[in-house]
């Protein structure tokens, strides 16, 4: 019996990237998975199909994570499909790079709509349905503790925020027994902020590794969290960074 077997997963933003790795990882290890997607169907309905041809159970529904009464429905669909919510990956974020001088206050309110009040509200509404052994887990960043760029003023401050909640949270609810913990990526390599990009010279650099890390890793240590094995572990940050924090 794989460690995740009869239990349900909700991921948003799961349609590609880390989102996506995260949920086929959740799936092998025998969960049943519901993934958020905004706009891209195509690549909601690869992964939903991938999951299905290991043998796993998908659903891929569609969801705006700024949109906080869809972020709610989502969350209910989820139960509704398959009966249960036992993990919760708060994965939907976004980021608009440039200097805080320049940013707009529409800049600011997608973003904090998306990384910050759509985590929220996800969580929130998952927390009505979820009973002792399950788990929320964040995906903030590493800059959330630790900016190591400019032009990343907004998305750090909105990491750093969720690190906080994970934090706040993680006490508020223990007694029930729901661990809550955050997850900080450093450079990735994805579509968004691909291995070969603008931005990869200075990433690389300021890790301990020298590379990007792949969304696989990521995925390994979002299963560990979900899983049995980390019972003991709430309120924590844990940095998959290749030592850029360091």
């Amino acid at each position: 019996m794989s460690q995740l077997t009869n239990k349900v997963a909700l991921v948003t933003g799961g349609s590609r990237g880390i989102g996506a790795a995260i949920a086929k990882r959740l799936a092998d290890d025998g969960a049943s998975v519901a993934i958020t997607y905004a706009k891209d169907a195509t690549s909601a309905s690869a992964v939903v199909k991938a999951i299905e041809a290991t043998g796993g159970k998908a659903v891929a529904i569609k969801a705006d994570g700024g949109d906080p009464a869809a972020v709610a429905a989502a969350v209910e669909e989820t139960v509704k499909t398959f009966g249960q919510l036992d993990i919760l990956v708060n994965n939907a974020g976004t980021a608009i790079p440039k200097p805080f001088a320049e940013t707009t206050l529409e800049d600011m309110d997608y973003v904090l709509n998306l990384n910050v009040r759509g985590v929220m509200v996800a969580t929130q509404a998952a927390l009505k349905h979820m009973k002792s052994g399950a788990r929320i887990i964040m995906i903030g960043s590493c800059v959330g503790e630790r900016v190591i760029a400019p032009g990343l003023v907004s998305y750090s401050s909105t990491k750093g925020a969720v690190k906080m909640f994970a934090q706040g949270l993680a006490r508020e609810i223990g007694s029930t027994g729901i661990t809550v913990n955050n997850v900080q990526p450093g450079p990735i390599d994805t579509d968004l902020n691909p291995a070969g990009g603008d931005w990869a010279v200075s990433q690389k650099a300021a890790t301990s590794l020298g590379r990007y890390g792949q969304v696989d890793e990521v995925a390994a240590l979002v299963a560990f969290i979900a899983g049995p094995d980390s019972s003991y572990i709430t309120g924590a940050n844990l940095t998959v960074d290749g030592g850029t924090n360091a």
